[in-house]
């Protein structure tokens, strides 16, 4: 079970990377002028990392309402 979460956590953490690239993307295309292509490739990097801190501080929040911990099992 735990070999699984952390399979889990790197597939969110490449997931946000990606968005985070295809944010970046999507910004130089529309608004040139602003987002320089010299430094996309930062960017991708903060804008994706900022997206990981934002998703895991969402499931946190789902964590807490739902009364669930983590790494709780689930009964049923």
């Amino acid at each position: 079970l735990r070999k699984q979460a952390l399979i889990r956590e790197w597939i969110i953490f490449a997931v946000s990377l990606g968005l985070g690239g295809h944010i970046v993307l999507g910004l130089a295309l529309h608004a040139p002028e602003v987002w320089s292509w010299n430094r996309a490739g930062m960017y991708g990097l903060l804008i994706g990392l900022s997206v990981y801190v934002v998703v895991q501080v969402l499931r946190s929040l789902w964590w807490v309402i739902k009364g669930n911990s983590p790494g709780a099992k689930v009964r049923g």
